[in-house]
């Protein structure tokens, strides 16, 4: 064994870097009135997000998984009251691992009570100009960006219509399995790296690309998840919601991820079934958002690759 693996993969410059803006963000939310909460990061529910894995534990000889967010938490006890709150630690998913992913990461995940996802918005780009000295922030729509970057509409075109578009711009192997597949192929591969300097809101995504978001119709009558997403240089930084507070939409959506994790030969686990009680007994109104802090410090530091700003990746923890 090499004796440099004892040692930490980023440079103690970026380490003190981060332990600056873990403070930052803190008095950030402070000045704001806004709670620092914690909710566990082990428990006896997974999620059902078909795309992201639980890492599993053995807990007292039954299965435990490690949260991959602090969403359920979170909104539980938005639902108790305990109004505008935020989450800084750590989360957890399986599998991902690369220059930009560690199974090990940390989240800062915030609501605002009230919020729609256009309020919170605005707060993301304060927040982000504020962390990274960037004063550029723009927003575009969904539609609008593809419209620039692709001549078409994304909420309009057919899968055969995406898949002759994909096929203009990229080159792949293998057949995309549905107008998301392609859209996700589009956004990442084209026009995300096109975004250039700045800090980049993107709002309205598909209705299908909903997730935990309301579903509303935009100015053109079609319904759109109002849903946001937030990239620096074209690197995706935030992902946030006007959320759903739905109770009975919030049971049909875990029980079609379920289902597509069944279809899909992928591992089912118990969902969060204690969130949909929580919506039953009145969450408020509110939008939250989930950012990527190592991310976030990558551009602070000017950094490429994510081992350069925590100490101990999977491969030395």
């Amino acid at each position: 064994m090499s004796e440099s693996l004892w040692r930490p993969t980023a440079p103690l410059e970026n380490l003190r870097r981060r332990a600056t803006l873990l403070a930052d963000i803190r008095r950030f939310f402070a000045e704001r009135q806004v709670l620092e909460m914690e909710v566990p990061i082990l428990s006896r529910r997974a999620t059902s997000d078909p795309h992201i894995d639980s890492i599993v534990a053995d807990c007292s000889g039954a299965p435990a998984f490690l949260a991959t967010s602090p969403e359920f938490g979170l909104k539980r006890l938005l639902a108790a009251g305990i109004g505008d709150c935020y989450y800084l630690g750590k989360a957890f998913r399986n599998g991902e691992a690369g220059g930009r992913h560690n199974p090990e990461f940390t989240m800062l995940e915030w609501y605002r009570v009230g919020w729609d996802d256009h309020r919170l918005m605005i707060e993301v780009g304060e927040f982000l100009s504020w962390v990274l000295k960037i004063s550029h922030v723009r927003s575009y729509s969904y539609r609008a960006l593809f419209l620039q970057h692709l001549d078409v509409d994304p909420h309009r075109a057919s899968f055969e219509e995406l898949k002759a578009v994909l096929a203009r711009v990229l080159e792949i192997s293998f057949e995309p399995a549905g107008r998301d597949e392609c859209l996700d192929l589009l956004m990442s591969h084209h026009i995300e790296p096109a975004m250039g300097e700045g800090i980049t809101l993107v709002y309205d995504f598909p209705a299908s690309q909903a997730a935990l978001a309301r579903v509303e119709e935009d100015e053109l009558g079609v319904p759109v998840a109002r849903r946001f997403e937030a990239y620096v240089g074209g690197m995706e930084l935030a992902n946030g919601y006007w959320e759903l507070t739905d109770a009975p939409e919030q049971l049909r959506r875990f029980e079609a991820d379920q289902r597509y994790r069944e279809d899909n030969d992928k591992p089912v686990k118990p969902f969060e079934e204690r969130l949909v009680q929580a919506l039953e007994a009145g969450m408020p109104a509110c939008a939250g958002v989930a950012l990527g802090v190592d991310r976030l410090l990558m551009l602070a530091c000017g950094a490429g690759r994510i081992d350069e700003v925590i100490g101990f990746p999977i491969d030395r923890a």
